[in-house]
């Protein structure tokens, strides 16, 4: 199998497949090398840093979304043609960002807690603000942000709410009048 090394941020080493990945369980750390270094990952977990990455598995999937965590098992759920086609910069806020839902997981949280919409459930506020922090730390510009925050299947309006909980000033997209 050929892997070509991805460099996403000081200390984190993501090895990406170049042309086909089996769909199956792996351990976290096979494909994601270095990330238990990273400050904002021993932020997460703290003290079980290297605990929970030791044990986390992996799911490749090939169908649906970009990555996820299933909460049935607590897996690290990835697109394999997110991670061969994504954006180096989005995919290691996402990782960022599944990490924080992993320890919520961890935790006994509800993930998935239909009371609240996407953009006010609790646990995807406290994911995003990791996220964003991070970008921040990389010295990713307020536009570059809300490039990542924007999901196309997110409304307009629960974009801006998202980009206001999170304090980034993003620009509303422009309706074209008919």
């Amino acid at each position: 199998m050929l892997f070509t090394l991805l460099r996403v941020a000081q200390g984190l080493r993501l090895d990406r497949l170049l042309y086909r990945v089996v769909v199956s369980t792996y351990p976290f750390t096979d494909y994601f090398h270095g990330v238990e270094k990273l400050p904002v990952v021993r932020r997460i977990f703290r003290e079980r840093t290297d605990a929970v990455l030791r044990d986390l598995q992996v799911d490749f999937i090939w169908i649906g979304g970009y990555m996820g965590v299933n909460a049935a098992n607590g897996h690290l759920l990835v697109n394999t043609r997110y991670l061969r086609h994504g954006d180096h910069v989005d995919i290691y806020l996402d990782v960022i960002h599944e990490l924080v839902h992993i320890k919520q997981f961890l935790d006994g949280r509800d993930l998935f807690d239909r009371r609240y919409r996407y953009v006010e459930r609790p646990t995807e506020v406290e994911a995003y603000r990791y996220a964003v922090e991070e970008a921040k730390r990389l010295g990713l510009r307020d536009e570059r942000i809300c490039s990542y925050l924007r999901m196309e299947w997110m409304s307009d309006d629960a974009f801006a709410h998202l980009a206001r909980t999170l304090n980034i000033p993003c620009p509303r997209p422009r309706r074209i009048q008919p």
